[in-house]
């Protein structure tokens, strides 16, 4: 059993979790997910069986598409919905909501996050949320994430002192939502949070064609898993395509080089990742080489010569 799983987590199972019980379903152990979803938030998990798994890395690396709300008024220790309440400002009056929208367009580009203290991101072997729960707070390494596209998408609405409004941000790998929401409500000068969430697109995989675990064990139930497992070609759908010649394909399945002569333009510029194709079948990955200006490397050759 072989393919890619366009798979929709549901709130309140962990992203292990999902897997866990697919492999009961499934009834095989060559499963893996591509990009973690907190437990409370629900969307678009991709999920790899068996050599499938062999782009599971890519499916990680891939643009996210999230759907959500801010709530200003009050933040939490977790900066989501779950958490305890740890600051209070009250919204009193009408936020102008130009402003609104010209503050989230700020945050467009790369821009530099802290990860929540309730977070996986390990410092000194153990995970940040180990130390958030025994009560000790440590220095939290920064990281560079990219913001694609952040928009405000309901009208504002207000009730007992809090703001509220719908947002979709399109972001990198890396990304925490939370954050973002937290940090937007301190640029607004309020207190904020991350009120919902849910994944709508992950690694090409749309949310209105995602399967929830209970249509999973349906399919296999009936003996027609085959119709949701999809080809592994799905898993680098948002990277950029090379279909190579005879030629081409004689030199890539061997680990060969490419020239940047025959990379497309929007890789170049870029310095993206870049699958290539041979009679519709993915055949490798391919990446600047680090010393070698002129030419592409293989990262990833994933058909056997």
């Amino acid at each position: 059993m072989n393919g890619i799983i366009n798979f929709y987590k549901e709130a309140g199972m962990t992203s292990h979790d999902c897997v866990f019980k697919l492999r009961r379903i499934l009834g095989t152990k060559k499963i893996g997910h591509g990009g973690t979803l907190d437990p409370d938030v629900e969307g678009v998990l991709p999920i790899a069986v068996g050599k499938a798994t062999k782009v599971l890395e890519f499916m990680t690396e891939a643009g996210k598409v999230y759907e959500g709300q801010v709530t200003l008024g009050f933040s939490t220790e977790t900066e989501d919905a779950s958490g305890e309440v740890v600051e209070k400002t009250p919204v009193t009056e009408k936020l102008d909501e130009k402003l609104v929208d010209a503050t989230m367009q700020e945050f467009v580009g790369p821009i530099i996050q802290i990860p929540p203290m309730y977070s996986a991101v390990k410092v000194n072997g153990r995970k940040l949320y180990e130390y958030a729960r025994a009560g000790q707070e440590v220095e939290r390494p920064q990281r560079e994430v990219t913001i694609y596209d952040f928009e405000r998408t309901s009208p504002i609405t207000y009730e007992d002192n809090l703001a509220r409004f719908d947002f979709r941000v399109v972001c990198s790998k890396g990304t925490y939502v939370r954050t973002l929401a937290v940090d937007l409500a301190a640029k607004l000068s309020y207190a904020g949070h991350m009120s919902s969430l849910k994944r709508s697109a992950s690694a090409g995989l749309q949310i209105e064609q995602a399967h929830k675990l209970s249509e999973v064990a349906n399919f296999k139930d009936e003996g027609r898993i085959d119709e949701i497992l999809m080809p592994m070609e799905y898993g680098v759908a948002d990277m950029v395509r090379l279909d190579l010649s005879d030629e081409q394909f004689e030199r890539v399945i061997v680990g060969k080089f490419l020239e940047v002569s025959e990379i497309p333009s929007q890789v170049l510029e870029t310095q993206e990742l870049l699958a290539t194709f041979y009679q519709d079948k993915l055949v490798a990955i391919y990446m600047p080489h680090p010393t070698k200006k002129e030419s592409y490397k293989p990262k990833k050759v994933l058909i056997e010569n």
